[in-house]
């Protein structure tokens, strides 16, 4: 398993941990997952509402909560840590700001288009950008766009494929096109990026995401040209994830029909775990939204069934009556709840294991697939 180079930034284990909001992926888990050797990452989506006043103003304690979350994960850990911003909230670039001011590695943004090459980048060169995209496509529109605007380019893509939890970029009849398969993505984008590579002298690498759930998962894809995986659902039954333990053994007692597509309020497919929240909105379900401040842009919240951010950090929570879990199409696989440091081994384990039945891992080095 080849370490994962961003520019000067060295990553021993190339697994980039999920972003995960409302409150799942916070400092508790993303310095676990660094302190193993991966990226960890903290979620910046409505984080403020961690915070007990946050009603009174979201927005100012949005940035108090991601001040402190990274403040703290950098306490607990020397490894790499990483912030996941969606450019569709209100705050974007005052938290990508915060996030610089705060010296981490990497910020992902997702969630619409990064045309824009942010202020705060500018001013800066040591915080890596990662745009996440759904589409070949929209990844060669950002480097074209920032290639020809700014002469620079962002540092990696995330590629996240249909079969991801919570919010997709993708139709509701395109989640099963195979068109769309992950694999696919991956190998038009590694074509995409490579007069990118060329023009700037640099490796883009292309990591994947989406439907990743284990080693073997990873092998394959890597095969395709990715160059890491990024994994959400897997690190939720870790006992290091900062969700309720309601929230996780929402996992472990799914099966595989229970996991769903829904109508997101912010007009996207979300994919989830049912319960009974879930069958009451598709029923028809309302709860009136009294929005402490428009956190996305596009978002009417005088119309919306509910609030999306109130439900998720509901289940965050233990909530579950008033809230749901956002899953990846792989979550019914969970069985257990074990450490951080035992799932990144068992990601390991589980990649050589493929590596060496597939004849590409042989004579002693197939005797350390364990400890790699």
């Amino acid at each position: 398993m080849k370490a994962l180079q961003i520019g000067d930034l060295h990553i021993k284990i190339p697994v980039i941990q999920g972003g995960m909001g409302v409150a799942i992926s916070l400092s508790g888990l993303a310095s676990a997952v660094a302190n193993e050797g991966g990226v960890g990452v903290i979620s910046a989506t409505a984080i403020g509402m961690t915070e007990p006043d946050y009603k009174k103003n979201l927005r100012e304690a949005n940035k108090t909560a991601l001040r402190r979350e990274i403040r703290k994960a950098k306490s607990l850990t020397d490894g790499v840590l990483g912030v996941n911003l969606m450019v569709a909230t209100s705050d974007y670039e005052e938290m990508l700001r915060i996030s610089i001011e705060e010296g981490i590695d990497i910020v992902f943004a997702g969630a619409g288009l990064p045309l824009r090459k942010p202020v705060a980048l500018h001013e800066n060169n040591k915080t890596k950008f990662v745009p996440k995209v759904s589409s070949a496509k929209a990844a060669r529109l950002i480097f074209q766009y920032w290639a020809n605007k700014y002469n620079s380019i962002p540092d990696a893509v995330v590629v996240e494929g249909p079969l991801a939890g919570g919010h997709l970029g993708f139709k509701k009849d395109d989640l099963e096109n195979q068109k769309f398969h992950l694999s696919n993505l991956i190998s038009e984008t590694v074509s995409e990026m490579k007069p990118f590579e060329q023009r700037f002298g640099i490796e883009i690498p292309v990591i994947a995401a989406g439907g990743i759930y284990n080693g073997e998962d990873m092998y394959k894809i890597m095969q395709f040209g990715a160059k890491a995986v990024k994994i959400g659902t897997r690190f939720v039954t870790t006992y290091e994830c900062d969700a309720s333990i309601e929230y996780k053994e929402s996992y472990l007692k799914c099966k595989k029909e229970d996991i769903t597509i829904i109508d997101s309020p912010v007009g996207l497919p979300g994919r989830v775990i049912m319960n009974d929240f879930v069958k009451k909105i598709q029923n028809g379900y309302t709860k009136p939204v009294k929005c402490p401040w428009k956190c996305l842009k596009t978002c009417n919240f005088k119309e919306v069934q509910y609030c999306i951010a109130e439900a998720l950090f509901n289940s965050a929570r233990g909530n579950m009556s008033e809230g749901f879990s956002f899953a990846g199409s792989n979550a019914y696989l969970a069985t257990k709840i074990q450490t951080v440091k035992e799932t990144i081994d068992d990601l390991i384990f589980e990649y050589n294991t493929k590596k060496y039945k597939s004849g590409t891992l042989k004579g002693k080095h197939a005797s350390e697939c364990h400890s790699v």
